[in-house]
């Protein structure tokens, strides 16, 4: 999505007006992004309930929370370092030599310790605490200092788990509750939340972090097709992938200076003999031209241009008709206009946010049904 821009997108047009995008939306995107789309039809009174997309992962993570505190929390192992009276777990020879601890009836052990003060509790609590100093409801505040303080009470210490040890704590399959505890504490730290500013109900902190709402659409997107489309038809789905650039001969320096090409999603039908490369642009779909009315970006269609053409190997036979598709966000624009560019369909589609779930969701699934040669 990033790559080869000609010009930059001006910050005005790139925020569209994201405070009229309902909160039901937002909850869809942030599922299909965090790979909890089994999700998707619960919740349906809290999401009513909710003002903005903060008000409703709090209360989400509120009840998420006191769900496993009633079932207890899920435990893990931590390893601990200590000098004990009795072995356990591994010996540390150097550490009990060096100390003299065998001649005082002591021994250093290494071994794993079963504990509820994991990465994944530790997240959850901080994340409460957060949000507690964020609300404006006091009653949603002091639900979460309630929790977190529950925590703290459980054993769980209030430090905020670093990415790698977050990475490390795998969630298994059967663990369904705390995946969707987990993925609402990372979305108060690590996906887009709303701010409140004088004179506006922003619904998302587009001023302060708009390429994090960006990256929550692409992945979305992406996660949809995945989830959606069916192996049984035929389709495969592939998240962004780097093209090279089809170079017969070139100076020595060359490759530093070339512009990476890395496209967001790649959909493949091999018995329609279809490839469609979808690009997502979190912009408005269309921008003033200098001799009147509205055109497309120029600089977006000369990269899926140039992700098309420059891909075509006779070896491929994919390659030689692949489709392309510029896939932008919207709210109350509906566009979805086709050409044949040299053998290969380009097409422009919005996605109006603003339109009730239901309808996201059926024109999303109908984008891939619909070759654009068909149209």
């Amino acid at each position: 999505m990033e790559a080869l821009q000609a010009e930059q997108v001006p910050e005005q047009a790139a925020l569209l007006a994201l405070d009229k995008i309902p909160v039901r939306n937002v909850w869809l995107l942030f599922l299909y992004a965090s790979g909890l789309a089994q999700f998707r039809d619960r919740f349906e009174a809290e999401i009513e309930d909710s003002p903005d997309f903060k008000s409703l992962v709090a209360r989400l993570l509120c009840f998420a929370t006191e769900k496993r505190l009633r079932r207890n929390l899920s435990f893990g192992y931590r390893r601990r370092e200590d000098v004990l009276r009795r072995v356990r777990g591994r010996i540390d020879v150097l550490e009990s030599v060096s100390r003299d601890l065998f001649r005082r009836g002591e021994v250093a052990c290494r071994f794993e310790e079963l504990t509820l003060d994991t990465p994944r509790n530790q997240l959850v609590r901080a994340a409460l605490e957060r949000l507690s100093g964020w609300l404006v409801n006091e009653d949603l505040c002091h639900r979460c200092r309630t929790l977190a303080h529950a925590l703290g009470r459980a054993g769980v210490s209030g430090t905020k788990p670093s990415r790698s040890e977050i990475a490390a704590d795998q969630i298994a399959r059967h663990e369904g509750e705390d995946r969707l505890m987990v993925s609402l504490a990372k979305a108060v730290f690590d996906l887009v939340l709303p701010t409140e500013q004088e004179g506006t109900r922003s619904l998302l902190k587009a001023q302060r972090d708009e390429t994090a709402f960006r990256k929550l659409f692409e992945k979305a997107i992406g996660n949809f097709f995945a989830v959606e489309l069916s192996r049984e038809n035929g389709w495969r789905v592939f998240p962004g992938k780097q093209f090279k650039w089809p170079v017969a001969a070139a100076s020595s320096g060359i490759g530093t200076y070339l512009p990476i090409m890395v496209t967001d999603i790649i959909l493949e039908n091999a018995p329609e003999n279809r490839r469609i490369i979808i690009d997502t642009k979190f912009t408005n779909v269309l921008t003033a031209s200098q001799y009147g009315g509205n055109r497309f970006k120029t600089d977006h269609i000369y990269q899926l241009y140039s992700y098309l053409r420059s891909q075509e190997r006779s070896d491929d036979p994919l390659s030689l008709n692949s489709e392309g598709m510029l896939l932008y966000p919207s709210i109350g624009t509906d566009v979805d206009e086709t050409a044949v560019v040299q053998g290969h369909s380009v097409r422009f589609v919005t996605i109006d946010l603003a339109q009730p779930s239901s309808t996201v969701v059926d024109r999303l699934r109908s984008l891939p049904m619909l070759s654009v040669l068909e149209q």
